[in-house]
């Protein structure tokens, strides 16, 4: 494997669990499941990691007919996607929730659901917008050539087995990750994310104004 291979492989893991974030998604999972069984709790944990996958790796697919279907151009979208990255990042940083990732009158409607698997957790927690961005935009970078393109599935795979051990147990994590180190965790993505849609929108530029 190429070091450029590496990189990639590495910007790609580290972008795509920064912004899908499981640690912000234990609390938010305990608190709209808290009425219900522990074995519920872990079959929803299984099916809302299922479901985020799912939601990304068709994103990833059909990214590229997406962009042909409005007309986007890669840089706007690159551009785009990096702003709202950005956006989340700077929330990460102040260790507070983030209006894009899912509201509280959101996570209000979830508590009044039998099974908050798909929504709100799946989608819009787990699966955001800024994560379906994310994905739609390196997987343009990949450009189907094997190694990235494996890189990339490979980060969503990796990321969402993360995400479904954290939800699975929620309540022994809860109590191993304080709202201390939650916060610590968050200010430290929150940077590198930060970096990241940094490098998204200056490749955006670039792809829009190739003399820069």
């Amino acid at each position: 494997m190429a070091a450029e291979d590496l990189k990639f492989a590495f910007v790609a893991f580290t972008a795509v669990f920064f912004v899908v974030d499981p640690f912000v998604a234990v609390p938010i999972f305990l608190a709209i499941t808290a009425d219900d069984e522990p074995a519920k709790r872990r079959g929803m944990a299984l099916r809302a990691a299922l479901a985020a996958f799912v939601t990304l790796a068709l994103f990833a697919l059909a990214g590229g007919l997406i962009f042909r279907a409005f007309g986007i151009s890669l840089g706007a979208f690159k551009i785009a996607g990096g702003l709202m990255l950005f956006l989340m990042a700077m929330d990460m940083m102040r260790a507070q929730p983030s209006r894009t990732r899912s509201t509280a009158e959101e996570q209000e409607e979830g508590t009044a659901r039998d099974d908050v698997a798909i929504v709100p957790m799946a989608i819009p927690m787990l699966a955001g917008p800024g994560a379906i961005a994310t994905v739609m935009v390196l997987m343009s970078r990949a450009a189907w050539k094997p190694v990235p393109t494996v890189a990339v599935f490979a980060a969503i795979a990796v990321t969402c087995v993360a995400t479904w051990i954290l939800l699975r147990s929620a309540v022994a994590a809860q109590r191993f990750l304080s709202k201390t180190i939650l916060h610590v965790l968050e200010r430290v993505m929150g940077l590198l994310l930060a970096a990241v849609a940094v490098e998204f929108v200056v490749g955006g530029i670039r792809d829009l104004w190739p003399t820069m």
